[in-house]
């Protein structure tokens, strides 16, 4: 799950991490009344999309008056804001945070992600502040230093100091550093977090490390233990299908293709992805309706799955080990029955009773069904019926 910038502020300054002052909006005209409650003679006006780069979207101003803040929230709310990270279609800005002006004396990096190959947090700091982390990754990764965490003994002193030494910090900003980075690990570890960046965090003229961005990220499956957090989601920054589709405990995630994907098992799910992407043809989601598909869960992939109008074929690739393959069979047949399909359903089901599966498809004469005898055969034939083949 993510939230907005301003609502991972609010949790910063729970734990006492320094932030701007700063107001969110959702109507121009509260700008003004808004920046005057803030104070100071220079604001930031901040689109509030779930995406990173909105400066070069056009999506953060700077405004030295009143009458510059209003304009400025004026232009942004409402706007289609496109960025690296939103795609052509970008996003739709409902929400404007403005802030207070803070010196800025030099920008920094800092981050916290979970290294999954290694099963343990990381956290990541640059001097290369304001400029995007993969870009520094790739041209400049030794400007990038990395500390891992072991979540035992969590965050320590000497973690701080490898930071700042790596980072070349004086001493007086090391102490002001290793303070941010504690309470920021452990905003980290409280919260169930998956990610958390501040890119720029600036240190100011009083040698003080202030949040100016936020970004964090949570695990879904620890959202129990934070009603909170929950509750800051923002349900229009995200896919619809993929909200409708958690309801059902089914896992979707929308993509670019036109070849549907219903999946039991996430490997399985990513095995057929690229089968799919060998044979020519690109996936227009990620579904793995899990290990007990039933005629209701089938029905419901395919409802989520023909939302994308530009899928033109659908792959169910099932693997019947908890539920027979004769079960599942019969559960495609009734799901068509619900669910009007309208486009070629390539079928591969393999497993118990996987012989009895392909009988019952076969004899069920749905000119839509096509069989296929194992996943190459499945994939080629579906990519095949994507691209319009008979």
């Amino acid at each position: 799950m993510n939230i907005h910038e301003y609502q991972a502020k609010q949790i910063f300054a729970n734990y006492n991490i320094p932030i701007p002052t700063g107001k969110m909006i959702k109507r121009a005209e509260d700008a003004k009344t808004a920046a005057q409650e803030i104070g100071g003679n220079i604001w930031a006006v901040k689109a509030q999309i779930h995406a990173g780069g909105r400066g070069k979207g056009g999506g953060v101003k700077l405004a030295r008056n009143l009458e510059e803040v209003e304009k400025y929230a004026s232009e942004i709310l409402g706007m289609t804001l496109i960025t690296h990270q939103t795609g052509k279609a970008g996003k739709l800005v409902k929400k404007v945070y403005i802030e207070g002006g803070v010196d800025i004396q030099k920008e920094f990096y800092l981050g916290i992600v979970l290294d999954r190959t290694a099963e343990i947090p990381v956290m990541m700091a640059s001097t290369e502040g304001g400029m995007e982390i993969e870009k520094v990754a790739a041209e400049t990764p030794g400007k990038i230093v990395k500390i891992a965490i072991d979540p035992l003994i969590g965050f320590q002193g000497f973690h701080a100091r490898e930071l700042a030494f790596g980072m070349n910090l004086p001493k007086i900003q090391t102490r002001s550093f290793s303070k941010f980075a504690k309470a920021l690990y452990e905003v980290y570890s409280k919260n169930d977090a998956s990610l958390i960046e501040i890119n720029p965090l600036i240190l100011n003229e009083e040698d003080q490390f202030v949040a100016l961005d936020a970004k964090m990220n949570f695990d879904d499956n620890a959202l129990f233990r934070h009603q909170s957090i929950e509750a800051m989601r923002d349900l229009n920054e995200e896919e619809p299908t993929e909200t409708e589709a958690k309801k059902y405990g089914l896992s979707y995630v929308k993509l670019d293709g036109n070849v549907g994907c219903m999946v039991n098992g996430a490997g399985l799910a990513m095995s057929t992805m690229d089968i799919i992407k060998y044979e020519g043809g690109e996936p227009a989601n990620f579904l793995d309706v899990g290990g007990a598909a039933s005629a209701e869960t089938v029905a419901k992939g395919f409802e989520i799955i023909l939302e994308d109008k530009n899928v033109k074929a659908i792959f169910v690739n099932i693997f019947g080990g908890i539920v027979r393959c004769d079960r599942i069979a019969k559960g495609i047949l009734e799901a068509t029955k619900k669910t009007e399909v309208g486009v070629p359903l390539v079928v591969r089901l393999d497993g118990t009773n996987a012989e009895e599966a392909a009988i019952i498809l076969d004899n069920a004469d749905i000119e839509i069904i096509i069989t296929a005898s194992d996943l190459a055969d499945g994939a080629k034939k579906v990519v095949s019926a994507a691209k319009g083949a008979k």
